[in-house]
């Protein structure tokens, strides 16, 4: 029989330990199998038949593309197998279901979910955590959600009440800046909240020649999109993505940058990027450079 995980590593991994034992079984115990050591041979071992019961393993998938052998050893009959799949393909799921039982582990992926999620958890473990201490957590963490997990185990050693400046002192983690927002902010004139996202991605580890870059492509994005909004026109973000040649997202936001400038503005912008971008290959200070940049737009 097959027991089949696919969706987050971590929630894929917790389902499976729980499902197990609900049957008596810990998953530790299981002889596990992944990587190139995943072949019907290895599995036709593992599953021979036992004087002392059910054979029992545990396969791991991740990266590893399965055929039609691999498959067909997967569903052994008298055998237990159980198999972590996150990618999950659903001619995979198909097999799965037809030998056994899958079950979907989807994270949570936007912020709010995640942010969501961890208030959940913390309620499980019976820890008073406020909501904007959980936003905190999900600006830190972003989709990992073990290492969310492992913080909220240590928060159970820390007395009074979890609110975000607590968990500041206590993860010492600043969230990481975002370029988009960096930009966003400079344009609409909030200089301090652009200088603040930038020194977050600096002190991230951002290398700032690649932040530079970014600063230059999304700007390339906004000035063609203060070309398509010329002369007032309604411009979707989908179609914007479309001639852009951009995902939605960054088209998205290069609209909501675009909607702020006029093309005199955006000429001007641009002139200030290009000294920027000269200013830092010649050697000057770095991160002076990027602040001043971002002082310029915001005016």
């Amino acid at each position: 029989m097959i027991l089949a995980f696919s969706g987050n590593r971590f929630l894929v991994e917790e389902a499976a330990r729980e499902v197990l034992a609900g049957r008596g079984l810990h998953l530790r115990d299981l002889p596990r199998v992944g990587g190139d050591d995943v072949t019907p041979e290895t599995l036709a071992t593992l599953l021979a038949p036992s004087l002392f019961g059910e054979s029992a393993a545990l396969v791991d998938l991740e990266g590893v593309r399965p055929d039609k052998a691999l498959l067909a050893a997967l569903a052994t009959p008298g055998a237990l197998v159980v198999v972590l799949d996150p990618l999950g393909a659903a001619t995979r799921i198909k097999h799965y279901e037809q030998h056994g039982e899958h079950r979907a582990v989807p994270a949570p992926v936007k912020s709010g979910e995640v942010a969501g999620w961890a208030s959940a958890r913390a309620k499980q473990m019976k820890l008073k955590l406020e909501r904007e201490a959980a936003v905190y957590l999900a600006e830190v963490f972003g989709a990992d959600l073990a290492g969310l997990n492992a913080e909220l185990n240590k928060l159970v050693f820390v007395d009074g009440p979890l609110d975000r400046e607590t968990l500041r002192r206590v993860v010492g983690r600043e969230p990481p800046g975002d370029s988009f927002a960096m930009l966003g902010a400079a344009t609409a004139g909030r200089t301090a909240e652009a200088l603040k996202q930038l020194r977050q991605l600096l002190a991230s580890g951002e290398d700032p020649f690649k932040l530079m870059g970014a600063v230059i492509w999304q700007y390339g994005l906004v000035a063609r999109s203060v070309a398509l909004l010329q002369g007032g026109a309604r411009v979707s973000e989908a179609e914007a993505a479309q001639r852009l040649g951009v995902k939605p997202y960054p088209a998205k936001k290069a609209l909501e940058v675009a909607r702020q400038l006029s093309e005199r503005q955006i000429r001007a912008h641009l002139n200030h990027i290009l000294s920027a971008d000269l200013a830092m290959k010649r050697g000057l200070d770095v991160p002076a450079a990027l602040e001043r940049l971002l002082v310029q737009l915001s005016l």
